[in-house]
């Protein structure tokens, strides 16, 4: 059953035939899994995506009031991206990038109007999903650094370093933190056999982070774990559900550390963790180092309102920016560049005021909102705006606002009460 709402208010709930329901929930599965799989293009997930989006609003999809910030905003941005990019519009690689954007602006919405409606059962596929997609990145990657699949090392690595099914280690990294949050979550607060099960997944998506040798990656998973598990703790229900979750955490850090440990008596391992985990590396510093090219670029925006195109960065600098906000104003000038953080830190902002609303898919919001917020962390030091498992968490975030105000306004329960009560 989905709902008619918008902007919160309920009103009657739309009846939908039981095959109509399956075969949306099973395309949010789809867009789940085929999420990991994008080392080619178009990938998979383009495919789905817009198969999704043709198959959900044939068989019933609703716009809501509420929407209408997030779609204004986002087409601000992709209007600057797209008045920076007129010079260039030659450049099949320059059009294929604003494609690609105004394309992942329209998931933003698909998942936010999806994920408003039958809201629990949606975001229980998606889970799976994520986590059946993780799964195989892992083990593709995995079994690709240690010579398991025949010519699978130069497929499925990239400078020594596990990439699996995506172009970029530290892609692979980053996709794999979500769903690593998910499988924790059961690990500390499910029974016995689904949480030794998760445990499994979580070790496996957990090696797959460690050999991808992304520092980012790796701060990523142990931050956003933490403040992941610092909110289960503050929303429990019970002290007997906080007990657990501590003990179950603790048992994990242990078992993580002794892990490392013994990934790193293997001397390639090591010698690449070593290299890695260095804060000195060559690209990170002087002048034209990843945090210089920050000041410069910084600089150097106040000079080009309207940006100096996408994808120039590196004809005026060694490297690309390594910075999304940066890359916004570089890109779409100052139009894209005071938008893209606003939408994200606006984002952020309403995210921390439903942390605390009691609703039926709080466990997942958790997970979600941890990763989101990690990535959104991470986009200072590298360039993430292409990302398609950021934009998927930022419109699963907004269907979530929406839905949650909905079930606030059914329920009659204010947020303040919602959180004075926990």
């Amino acid at each position: 059953m989905t709902y008619a709402a918008t902007a919160g208010i309920p009103q009657q709930p739309l009846a939908a035939a039981p095959g109509v329901l399956a075969l949306q929930r099973a395309l949010v599965w789809l867009a789940g899994a085929s999420s990991a799989i994008v080392f080619i293009e178009p990938s998979p997930y383009e495919l789905v995506t817009l198969t999704a989006c043709v198959l959900f609003f044939a068989t019933g999809l609703r716009m809501r009031l509420v929407f209408m910030p997030l779609i204004f905003a986002l087409i601000v941005l992709n209007v600057g991206y797209s008045i920076g990019a007129i010079p260039f519009l030659d450049n099949s690689v320059i059009v294929n990038w604003i494609a690609t954007s105004w394309y992942m602006a329209a998931t933003v919405i698909f998942f936010a109007m999806v994920i408003s409606e039958d809201t629990d059962a949606r975001l229980d596929m998606l889970r799976r999903g994520l986590v059946v997609g993780a799964m195989i990145a892992s083990i593709a990657a995995i079994a690709g650094y240690f010579h398991l699949v025949p010519g699978g090392y130069d497929l499925l690595t990239l400078y020594d370093r596990a990439r699996g099914t995506f172009k970029d280690p530290n892609v692979l990294g980053a996709f794999l933190i979500l769903p690593a949050l998910f499988s924790l979550q059961s690990v500390v607060s499910d029974p016995l056999g689904k949480a030794s099960r998760n445990a499994v997944a979580f070790g496996i998506m957990a090696l797959a982070i460690l050999l991808a040798f992304s520092r980012a990656a790796w701060g990523g998973l142990i931050i956003t774990s933490a403040f992941m598990l610092a909110l289960m703790v503050l929303t429990s229900r019970s002290q007997a559900q906080r007990s657990r979750i501590i003990v179950m955490a603790s048992i994990a850090v242990i078992l993580a550390v002794a892990l490392v440990a013994v990934l790193l008596s293997f001397d390639s391992i090591a010698q690449m963790f070593k290299q890695r985990a260095s804060f000195d590396q060559s690209y990170d510093e002087g002048r034209f180092g990843r945090f210089g090219r920050h000041i410069l670029g910084a600089a150097m925006a106040l000079d080009f309102p309207f940006g100096i195109g996408p994808l120039q960065f590196h004809n005026y600098f060694p490297e690309d920016t390594h910075n999304s906000y940066l890359n916004a104003f570089m890109s779409g000038g100052w139009i894209s560049g005071v938008c893209y953080p606003a939408l994200v830190f606006v984002s952020v902002i309403i995210g921390f005021r439903y942390v605390f609303v009691r609703v039926p898919w709080q466990r997942t919001y958790l997970a979600i909102f941890a990763a989101f917020l990690g990535t959104v962390g991470e986009s200072f030091i590298i360039d993430t705006d292409h990302w398609r498992h950021f934009w998927m968490m930022l419109g699963t975030m907004w269907g979530m606002y929406a839905a949650a105000e909905r079930y606030r306004a059914t329920a009659s329960v204010p947020i303040s009460e919602e959180v004075a009560s926990s």
